[in-house]
């Protein structure tokens, strides 16, 4: 992590060029050097930030005001920092007899910040509270609800589950940096008391990066995939050389790095995140720990694509890359060797390599550290997704063996379910939004909040999609919505997942939209495409659906339209 001072040096560099993102910044303490950091972070990882900074320690005049400075600007995020030396100001001055409660107040306040924002469709990023003992009661501050540390510990746990109810709230962990790095490494009592200024200069790298990883990853920027070698990586030892019986894994010593590290790893499967295999050696011998050992906590279903060859890694991880349909920003390869890591870095730039620790027992420390798996969403669903890829891979076997593509998609005999937006969906249609980069015509990403007002919204017309094939089911892989105005219909958003790419399902749900807004009695369809450095894929899609361009924007006569091939029937 680079210093304050050497982070700085980004605000010199020319930023144009880069995706803009509009914050604001409020805190009841100085903000300047935060401020200062932030837009310096986001030069760092790719975005030009352009952020209003409101007033010293007017959070209430800016938020709870409707025509503040800070609504004018009307930013995509609003950063709020209420700082924990303010906060403990607050609680000393807190009569006694209400101390008890002083949770509940200050998250009635944060709650009232949440409701403006989201009505204003704005996301928060609002940094939780260092979990400090002022020494009053000693280790009996957390068996009394009177001490400060109770207060904020019951106070972080109200805000997470604030964060459920308002899908627009995202916290910020100041705290768990603080635990990280220690209070000393987080305050300077000098600066708070001369300067105001609550967090220590080289904390502020720390805090712009937790706040830019929430930023990416709402705007779709996360990683979907590790790839893992195997010798001395999942496992200790080589199994071409060890043998199934002599490699470590278990209950003790070097083998229960490898156990533990193994189980983050399903973890993360389990989560949503996708597994891949990739070693130098015989397939029938890489496979079977997998198969043979019982101390294997990883099996064999759960990794998506195994690759055991002798071919180079960075042409496997092409071939990972092509089976998966996702780009290669969105993987993370993971090796012990230094060698093969700076292969693969010198090949694929834009892959994520993490510089391994030279001992295996720092491994999963190191790993965690890094926060590779920030997300904005999450449904329970995902757990699926090796099961997807897997069965991806049996379909690319067959597909090899069919010289005609629509003999292939007539064989997979696939079907589709199209609905209006539910509350059941809404999770997985929201993760979908925040995913989805290549087939996006927009790039408009939502929380499940947004989405609930627009599936309410009379002005609006919502479709989301299922499709399924003789192989399984891919689950929920599209979503439209539509703005209806007098004659025309706008489609506002039109997001599909690569994993049905050449499947003929945009013929499928132009089909189906057209036909719903020919019984809403519109007469056009009008789209846009919003070019990004990601969906390049469908700059053309709307002139190959028979759109035609005028005045900026690409329109359909539905009324005239004749439904496209596709290979996809309707589910029963």
């Amino acid at each position: 992590m680079k210093s304050f001072t050497e982070l700085r040096k980004n605000l010199t560099k020319p930023a144009e060029h880069l995706p803009q993102v509009k914050i604001a910044i409020t805190g009841d303490t100085s903000t300047q050097f935060l401020n200062q950091a932030v837009k310096a972070y986001g030069i760092e990882k790719g975005y030009q930030y352009t952020i209003y900074e409101a007033p010293y320690n007017q959070i209430d005049l800016q938020i709870l005001t409707g025509r503040s400075e800070l609504h004018q600007f009307n930013p995509e995020f609003t950063i709020i920092f209420q700082s924990p030396e303010k906060l403990h100001q607050k609680f000393a001055a807190t009569p006694f007899h209400k101390k008890s409660n002083f949770y509940t107040n200050q998250i009635s306040y944060i709650e009232n910040y949440c409701s403006i924002l989201s009505g204003k469709n704005q996301k928060v990023i609002l940094l939780n509270f260092p979990e400090r003992d002022d020494g009053i009661f000693g280790n009996y501050a957390n068996k009394t609800p009177y001490s400060f540390l109770y207060q904020v510990r019951k106070l972080n746990t109200a805000l997470m589950d604030l964060s459920q109810k308002y899908k627009n709230l995202f916290i910020a962990d100041f705290n768990q940096i603080e635990q990280q790095n220690g209070t000393s490494h987080v305050h300077d009592s000098r600066m708070y008391y001369s300067a105001d200024m609550a967090i220590k200069f080289d904390t502020l790298p720390l805090i712009a990066k937790t706040i830019t990883d929430i930023i990416s990853s709402v705007k779709g920027k996360i990683h979907k995939c590790v790839i893992l070698d195997l010798d001395n990586t999942v496992w200790g030892g080589i199994i071409g050389e060890d043998g199934v019986e002599n490699i470590k894994i278990g209950e003790t010593g070097t083998g229960k790095i490898y156990k533990e590290f193994q189980q983050w790893l399903k973890q993360l499967r389990e989560r949503g995140i996708i597994l891949a295999a990739c070693s130098k050696n015989d397939e029938s011998t890489a496979i079977r720990p997998f198969r043979d050992h019982p101390d294997m906590v990883l099996q064999e279903n759960d990794i998506a694509v195994f690759i055991a060859n002798w071919h180079n890694k960075p042409d496997n991880i092409r071939y990972i890359k092509d089976i998966l349909n996702i780009n290669t920003d969105a993987m993370i390869f993971i090796d012990d060797s230094p060698f093969e890591r700076d292969m693969v870095k010198n090949e694929l730039p834009e892959i994520t390599v993490p510089d391994m620790p030279e001992n295996p027992e720092d491994f999963q420390a190191h790993l965690r550290s890094l926060n590779l798996f920030e997300t904005a969403s999450f449904s329970p669903g995902s757990k699926d997704r090796t099961q997807q890829y897997r069965q991806e891979a049996k379909r690319e076997e067959v597909r090899i063996q069919y010289t005609n593509e629509a003999d292939f998609l007539k064989s997979l005999k696939m079907q589709s379910e199209a609905f209006s937006f539910t509350d059941f969906a809404i999770p997985r249609l929201a993760e979908l939004s925040q995913r989805s980069n290549q087939f996006n015509l927009r790039t408009v990403r939502y929380t499940e909040a947004r989405l609930k007002e627009i599936a309410n919204d009379k002005n609006f017309l919502t479709r989301a999609f299922r499709l399924s094939d003789k192989f399984g089911d891919y689950g929920i892989i599209s979503m439209i919505i539509l703005e209806c105005r007098d004659d025309y219909c706008f489609i506002n958003t039109w997001i599909m997942s690569c994993r049905v790419l050449n499947r003929s399902m945009e013929h499928f749900v132009l089909n189906d939209i057209a036909r719903i807004i020919g019984h809403a009695n519109k007469t056009f369809l009008k789209g846009e495409y919003i070019p990004t450095q990601k969906n390049a894929l469908v700059k053309d899609l709307y002139a190959n659906l028979g759109f035609t361009f005028q005045n900026e924007y690409w329109w359909l006569n539905v009324k005239e339209f004749t439904p496209k091939t596709t290979y996809i029937m309707h589910a029963d």
